[in-house]
């Protein structure tokens, strides 16, 4: 087990451009795979898995290495060489690992992972927040679920094949899966593999989708024939999947602010086979008063903060602002008390979020529910995961019925 030099500076490179360039860690990775075509997976597997744990580890990390923002090449070096000894590397002879101390960084990374922010490598905002909302035992076990990598979950697309079907192509590749109980349509694979370059997923078969999102189609009931809007699709992971359960029949508007997010969606829709959607942009408040009281079925996928994917997304612990968090709330609300006027009487509405905090989620359906609108409304049941008790990204849904 040693460092390759090549290696090692592509990875500090991609950190500089995270760190330093405000880049998003899963497109500085994308890039940073492409580098080197002789590059074989296990070179690959090691500048990814490298990139992420220092940037989820980044506060803990540039603790014990006593550098602080922005950060030069010389503090990256000095990040690396930490989570160098951590991992047990041999430090090798290079210019810029000259003297590094490894007792010092085993005894200094001992004392801080007695202390929650350090251990946890989180920002002192976020770990209050964490303790305001969900209390302080909740969130100490939360927030280490969080921070442990994610599993790679892939959703069976039913219009074109079955999960027994496309588990035994993937076996063919020597990529192996499991089956999820309670999850009709996933499959789980043992060992994280480039998926995206298999001939089944450039057919179609099947779309990367965490175990937890895949239980918004089915939580709102979507059947053939209904006609059923996402208000909020963005590019369509659940708007594929309940076009999957409607079997192509019937009506499925998909909506977003972004164009750009709908031409994702057109793309994987037409790799899917899925035919019954429509694209609607949001440009002006027409848009949705066209559609009010049209709609079976209504999800509202809704803004929020992303607490429930950080093991997902780990560079959003950097990126994300207390004064976002505010801000959400106050669209979360807007876009519930808007969108919810499309559902029919007689038809049912999803509110979904990957946030584990209270405010965003079932305090929202509290306070709708008191609305002008809201009052139309009748809370059927809500289901909220957490990480540590489910192994999957945090989410939160809550399922209402318009009155007739």
């Amino acid at each position: 087990m040693r460092l390759h030099r090549n290696l090692v500076y592509t990875t500090i490179d991609s950190l500089h451009a995270i760190f330093n360039e405000g880049e998003y860690a899963d497109k500085v990775v994308a890039r940073a795979l492409k580098k080197d075509k002789r590059w074989g997976s296990s070179d690959r597997k090691f500048v990814a898995e490298t990139i992420y744990e220092i940037v989820r580890w980044k506060r803990l990390y540039a603790e014990i290495a006593e550098v602080k923002e922005p950060f030069d090449r010389d503090k990256l070096w000095r990040i690396f060489s930490v989570w160098a000894v951590l991992r047990g590397y041999p430090i090798p002879d290079w210019r810029q690992l000259e003297g590094t101390p490894e007792r010092k960084i085993k005894g200094r990374f001992d004392e801080l992972s007695k202390i929650r922010k350090y251990r946890e490598s989180i920002p002192d905002w976020m770990d209050e927040l964490g303790i305001l909302e969900l209390g302080e035992a909740k969130w100490t076990k939360e927030i280490a679920a969080q921070n442990k990598p994610a599993k790679v979950i892939l959703r069976v697309n039913t219009l074109k094949t079955t999960k027994e079907q496309l588990r035994a192509i993937l076996m063919d590749l020597n990529i192996e899966t499991e089956f999820l109980n309670e999850q009709p349509d996933a499959l789980v694979l043992k060992e994280r593999a480039n998926v995206f370059l298999t001939d089944a997923f450039k057919q179609g078969f099947f779309e990367v989708q965490d175990a937890s999102s895949q239980l918004v189609a089915a939580f709102l009931d979507v059947q053939p024939g209904m006609r059923v809007v996402d208000t909020c699709a963005g590019a369509g992971g659940k708007t594929l999947h309940m076009a999957s359960l409607m079997e192509n029949k019937g009506q499925l508007i998909a909506m977003d602010l972004y164009e750009s997010k709908l031409k994702q969606l057109k793309l994987r829709a037409k790799r899917n086979g899925a035919f019954n959607i429509e694209y609607r942009i949001i440009d002006s408040t027409k848009v949705i008063k066209k559609l009010h009281e049209k709609a079976d079925r209504v999800l509202i996928d809704a803004p929020c903060s992303g607490l429930g994917v950080l093991k997902r997304n780990p560079d959003a612990k950097w990126k994300l602002q207390p004064e976002f968090i505010d801000n959400i709330r106050k669209v979360q609300a807007e876009v519930l008390e808007n969108y919810s006027k499309i559902v029919k009487p007689g038809g049912k509405l999803v509110y979904a979020t990957c946030s584990i905090l209270p405010s965003e989620n079932e305090n929202q359906i509290k306070k709708f529910l008191t609305s002008e609108i809201g009052t139309q409304f009748t809370f059927i049941k809500e289901v909220k995961i957490l990480a540590n008790e489910s192994g999957f990204d945090g989410f939160y849904m809550a399922l209402l019925e318009r009155k007739n």
